[in-house]
């Protein structure tokens, strides 16, 4: 049995809240987004100018600049949420890889000494067998 990564703790442990503001951020900061809401400008302009009619929203388009005030006034901090919360764990990771490293270094030095006493050790017990020989 594999033990979680990191990643896949953070990820499991978000709140319902966090759990949406990211997917939000997500899906808004998306091409598919992007190219659904600009064929839906285009569609709301193209109705209102060619529909002499049944304008619900004549130029300048007021509707259309109230409904993006509003999209806009929600995306924003939904979106600063997400964004908050990734630099936070993006810190604890830079925190946790920190304190990796740090063990890394411990554990070479430590090899290293090792290393040193074997080679001290082997070239005494040369040094003893060259006097013995003569």
């Amino acid at each position: 049995m594999r033990l979680p990564t990191w990643h896949q703790k953070v990820k499991e442990n978000r709140t319902f809240g966090q759990r949406v503001a990211d997917a939000i951020a997500s899906s808004m900061g998306s091409w598919p987004f992007i190219i659904i809401q600009t064929a839906i400008i285009l569609f709301w302009i193209s109705a209102n100018i060619v529909g002499y009619v049944q304008q619900w929203d004549p130029y300048p388009f007021i509707l259309l600049n109230l409904l993006f005030s509003t999209q806009a006034a929600y995306a924003a901090p939904i979106i600063m949420m997400s964004q908050k919360r990734a630099a936070e764990r993006d810190h604890q990771q830079a925190l946790d890889d920190y304190q990796t490293n740090i063990d890394a270094k411990a554990e070479i030095e430590g090899l290293q000494q090792d290393l040193s006493r074997i080679e001290i050790e082997k070239l005494d017990e040369i040094i003893k067998l060259l006097k013995n020989g003569r």
